[in-house]
């Protein structure tokens, strides 16, 4: 990687020193991910990141993990009308109901992988690899609130696609050690 040059304006440029960037670009952004509640969360965050910025995701993360229990997927597929209003008066997230009814009905069909799949993690290496717009159909067949901007930041993100970070960042060398699928996808 020593002749590679990481242009000014990558986020792995930006993030690292970053009081909320540094540290999720440094230890999870594109990091494989296998535990179902942390790629749940993954998915909320990316779903609610919609028409806003990172850094208020980032700034609200422990406030989604309060109101959404963790991010316990059947907790949440199980909240009535009784949670859905207690999300949409919680100023800790971003109270959009769309977002919200997403929340729930994704953790919904999370849960449901577990019998045909073995769980949510298992089910998208089930899929493994597709082109990005194979999975942007998928994810929109599968779950709510999915399109290509925030199927592709989720794979990203979770070590299922490459582009998380630039080939002259430390941190994709890091990433590349651990064998991500990615890296087992054909060209």
């Amino acid at each position: 990687m020593g002749d590679l040059v990481l242009p000014a304006d990558t986020y792995c440029a930006i993030a690292p020193g970053h009081e909320w960037h540094g540290p999720y670009h440094d230890t999870e952004y594109g990091f494989p991910v296998a535990d179902e509640a942390a790629l749940f969360e993954r998915l909320v965050l990316e779903i609610n990141q919609a028409g806003l910025s990172w850094l208020t995701i980032l700034k609200k993360r422990e406030g989604f993990r309060a109101a959404y229990d963790r991010f316990d997927v059947d907790a949440v597929a199980g909240y009535g009308e009784d949670d859905r209003a207690r999300l949409l008066d919680d100023a800790g997230i971003i109270r959009n109901r769309l977002k919200v009814d997403a929340a729930i009905a994704n953790a919904a069909v999370i849960a449901g992988f577990r019998d045909k799949h073995g769980g949510f993690h298992e089910w998208i290496a089930a899929q493994h690899p597709l082109a990005k717009a194979d999975w942007v159909k998928l994810f929109k067949r599968t779950f709510r609130f999915t399109g290509g901007e925030i199927t592709g930041e989720f794979l990203m993100s979770t070590g299922w696609i490459d582009g998380a970070h630039h080939p002259a960042c430390p941190v994709y060398a890091e990433i590349a050690a651990l064998a991500p699928p990615w890296t087992a996808a054909p060209a």
